[in-house]
């Protein structure tokens, strides 16, 4: 498919690069390379390898791939060792984004998107973020789904089903009281720096991601709402990540991974807020989003609003 007509015509007006930090990454870059060289996406897509602090082979085997997929990939690496003050998620998941933002420069469609060294995205992942923005999104967030080829423990499996169907609750409620059209159900509610995409233009504007040691891609997200993008999490944009728990990030998806296994060890259900407290916050939202502005300022001001109590005990099923 590197010639022709593109499956999907929404895709011929996005112009890609894909943004991935990595730290010691030897073994996971190929597969996320090859995943990358598989997008049904026609056309050279553009890709950045941030090495930092690395100490392994990871520049040998990206420049292994870079050979191998030669006129299907254009692979482009950074490889710097941060000073201890800065040798964190936020510096890396920076430099890779400004380098690609770099490669795209009079791009007027170019669309960066972030993920990690250990996801492994399917073939329709690029065009579906393309079908997103063609629907007016300014960001595009993709579902994380944990690699069929490493399972997660029963009791784990069960805990994630019931943060699962407690999600997809709370998400009836705002589309049903605060519903958004570039934001349609169905739909998910991640976010993350394994699966975000963000319009090159958007980017450049909101300054750029935070160098954050961790929620730097929370951040960015927050970044681009305050200055009015449109913030969309399609059904049918996800990710596989590993469910390892040996990150290379300070509090990132390692550690999230982490907190689930010790919570489904001690077998107690976790709290969450009501689903009443979600539909009193979808009221504010729209009650925001009808002031001058209002979108733009709701990350602002939320994060002013007391926190939620956490007074409901989720159901777990056996």
């Amino acid at each position: 498919m590197l010639d022709g007509e593109p499956t999907n015509p929404l895709a011929a007006a996005c112009d890609f690069c894909v943004c991935v930090p990595a730290r010691d990454e030897e073994e996971r870059l190929p597969v996320l390379l090859a995943a990358l060289a598989r997008q049904t996406l026609p056309g050279v897509i553009r890709v950045v390898i941030a090495l930092n602090n690395t100490t392994d082979a990871s520049l040998a085997v990206v420049a292994e791939a870079r050979a191998a997929f030669k006129g299907r990939l254009h692979v482009h690496v950074e490889d710097v060792t941060f000073p201890p003050g800065l040798a964190h998620a936020g510096s890396a998941r920076r430099l890779a984004m400004d380098t690609g933002l770099s490669l795209l420069a009079g791009s007027a469609q170019g669309i960066l998107v972030s993920t990690d060294a250990d996801t492994c995205p399917p073939a329709c992942w690029l065009e579906n973020i393309a079908a997103a923005f063609g629907r007016g999104a300014d960001l595009v967030g993709g579902r994380i789904e944990i690699d069929q080829a490493e399972p997660l423990p029963p009791e784990v499996v069960r805990l994630r089903h019931a943060w699962d169907k407690y999600w997809n609750v709370v998400r009836a409620i705002e589309d049903e009281v605060d519903p958004l059209p570039w934001n349609p159900p169905p739909r998910h509610g991640d976010h993350t720096g394994a699966s975000l995409a963000i319009r090159a233009q958007l980017y450049r504007e909101c300054g750029g991601v935070p160098l954050l040691p961790s929620g730097e891609d929370r951040a960015l997200v927050a970044a681009g709402i305050a200055h009015g993008g449109r913030l969309a999490h399609p059904g049918n944009v996800y990710t596989f990540v590993s469910p390892r728990r040996d990150g290379r990030a300070e509090g990132g998806m390692a550690r999230a991974m982490e907190e689930l296994f010790e919570l489904a060890a001690t077998c107690a259900a976790p709290a969450a807020p009501s689903y009443e407290q979600w539909r009193e916050r979808a009221l504010w939202r729209r009650g925001m989003r009808s002031l001058p502005d209002g979108h733009a300022r709701i990350p602002r001001e939320e994060m002013l609003l007391a926190p939620m109590r956490r007074d409901m005990k989720l159901e777990i099923g056996r």
